[in-house]
């Protein structure tokens, strides 16, 4: 694809961690030339299935939705397809039982994994509690956290695949007995940096903390009761922890395993890193996002004439005419998506042979979205209203019934997945992939694609970006830079003021519409920030990564509220962020005080 259609900072990101590279480190391959490799590698699967398919048909239009940056797969599969490793999959989940060999078998898998480009989830649920007998040499254990420092330190000195740091999940029953120290664990600076924690919330203990009454705490060595707490106590450590440092999050895991599309093989306890993609133990799952800015249409042209280009901006208006979603593409671009990701599970090449079984046997796929924010934008409608609200649902609900269709027709053809049973999960028709939905936060992905990340608001019209462990990438919104020129209110002191990390509500000269339009996360309550991920998690099977961003100044009450409304609305699980609780954040602004 030509480079001219790729920002400064894609093409820092593909040169640096994406691209066939020599012996010498000099890149040896053209984005063009990754897209066709991985369209390739991937179509290839179709073989399997029909001997006589038109490979070379099904890999163009594999190409082509990923060179129009339409689709993107997930950061494995670009790096991966069609090399040495090809290891395709982002998201695993390993098993972690109460016995050292479990402990250091999940260890040693991790680093495997990690050192394929993978990121890894686990429950340490199982492991008993801190001061706990251990028959076997008549001591004392040490406790799940001391263990997840082994984890932490091993995924510290392996980089995945030689391009990323390993990221983790951990997670840990609220009613497991060393939950207190949990929740704290990161209170402590430079405290098991390489993970994401989530507390595992059932709802009897939500239940409990509503009616303000003591829960049990289990020992899972002996499922028998050890002791009491109050639950209200423990709902506002996990508040108090989250708003001094963000974590830990909340995962509702029974939300999570009323989706359970197999629960024959188990209870889902854990979550990938980011916490969008709940799977069984050793199960994997292949991601890919769809760039909602480019499924859209013009309706007709903008008539406005030079002299009335500062008129006000109209519902629906851009800057070369009405916009609305071309329905007709998204459509195409979903049963394209579909086909790709399923096919991705035959060809990758997984790192366990548990894995490979648990994978081909459920089949999960995650299809989700990114550039939100941007579309939202290009249709005229401001990010916290009914009408995004409204716009959100009618998307997902046809990306969704969309990729049924497809995962239907695709078991017509290829067969349902081997763990299906129809008693289990109500599905019309008998499906492909036990799973099809998931909205992940597209970090590269949405830089090689230039749009925003994810189903996330805009962060800021300009901020710094932390992509890589030594590059940070200046990113200015380039919806605001053309609605600037086209309205007339563009100049070198704007860009330089952005460029300095002034919020637009700092800046005079910008109409009060385009202050609307464009609204950053930090402008955005809480409450529509949760509202919009419910909305996407009522269509999405597996789950929403979604980041609660609060500003420096926010209050404890308001984390509370947010966890409190995101159980309320049934999302199934929740991440916040106070801006500045952290020495080093992926997302700045020039000056913390917007930020």
């Amino acid at each position: 694809m030509p480079t001219s259609k790729l920002t400064g900072n894609a093409l820092t990101i593909l040169n640096r961690r994406y691209l066939k590279k020599d012996k010498r480190g000099n890149v040896i391959e053209t984005t063009e030339d990754m897209f066709r490799r991985a369209a390739q590698n991937v179509a290839e699967a179709d073989r399997l299935y029909n001997y006589s398919a038109d490979i070379q048909k099904i890999a163009d239009e594999f190409f082509d939705i990923m060179s129009s940056l339409e689709f993107l797969p997930n950061s494995p599969t670009l790096m991966n397809a069609g090399r040495e490793l090809q290891q395709l999959a982002a998201c695993f989940v390993l098993p972690v039982e109460d016995s050292l060999e479990s402990i250091f078998e999940a260890v040693k898998n991790t680093a495997i994994i990690h050192q394929s480009g993978g990121g890894t989830g686990f429950s340490f649920s199982h492991l008993r509690p801190k001061n706990d007998i251990v028959s076997t040499t008549s001591g004392i254990a040490s406790g799940p956290l001391s263990f997840m420092r082994v984890f932490n330190m091993a995924t510290e000195v392996i980089k995945q695949g030689g391009a990323r740091r390993g990221a983790n999940m951990g997670v840990l029953r609220v009613d497991h007995p060393d939950i207190l120290e949990f929740i704290g664990a990161k209170r402590v600076s430079h405290e098991l940096t390489n993970f994401n924690l989530s507390v595992g919330i059932t709802g009897d203990f939500m239940s409990s903390v509503e009616a303000d009454k003591e829960y049990d705490l289990i020992n899972p060595r002996t499922m028998e009761k050890t002791g009491k707490l109050r639950a209200k106590e423990v709902f506002e450590r996990i508040v108090q922890s989250a708003w001094e440092s963000g974590e830990p999050g909340v995962l509702f895991l029974d939300r999570i395993n009323r989706d359970n599309p197999t629960p024959h093989l188990g209870e889902i306890e854990c979550t990938n890193p980011c916490g969008e993609q709940p799977l069984l133990p050793y199960e994997s799952c292949n991601l890919g996002s769809i760039n909602l800015m480019k499924m859209v249409k013009i309706v007709h042209q903008n008539t406005r004439t030079p002299e009335h280009q500062n008129t006000r901006l109209v519902a629906g208006d851009w800057c070369s005419g009405a916009l609305e979603v071309d329905w007709e593409k998204l459509r195409d671009t979903v049963y394209r998506a579909v086909h790709f990701l399923d096919n991705v599970i035959d060809v990758s090449r997984y790192p366990l042979p548990q894995i490979e079984k648990m994978t081909k046997g459920n089949r999960k796929i995650g299809l989700g979205v990114m550039g939100f924010a941007d579309l939202l934008i290009m249709l005229s409608i401001p990010y916290d209203s009914g009408e995004a609200l409204k716009k959100a649902e009618e998307i997902i609900s046809f990306i969704r019934e969309r990729a049924e269709e497809k995962s239907a027709e695709l078991a017509k053809e290829r067969g349902v997945y081997p763990n299906y049973k129809s008693e289990v999960r109500s599905q019309k028709p008998e499906a492909r992939n036990a799973t099809l939905i998931t909205i992940a936060p597209t970090g590269t992905l949405s830089i090689i694609a230039g749009c925003s990340s994810g189903i996330e608001p805009l962060y800021a019209i300009s901020y710094i970006r932390r992509a890589l462990e030594d590059v940070k990438l200046l990113q200015v919104n380039p919806l605001f830079i053309e609605m600037a020129k086209d309205r007339g209110f563009y100049s070198e002191e704007l860009k330089k003021q952005l460029q300095n990390g002034a919020a637009i509500k700092e800046i005079t000269g910008i109409p009060d519409d385009i202050r609307r339009l464009f609204v950053t996360a930090f402008d955005i309550s809480p409450e529509w920030h949760v509202k919009m991920q419910a909305v996407f998690q009522k269509y999405t099977d597996n789950a929403v990564s979604k980041t609660i961003n609060f500003t420096p100044n926010a209050k404890i009450e308001d984390v509370r509220d947010a966890f409190l409304l995101a159980y309320k609305l049934g999302c199934k699980g929740l991440t916040i962020y106070r801006s500045g609780t952290r020495e080093e954040q992926v997302l700045t602004c020039r000056d913390i005080h917007y930020c």
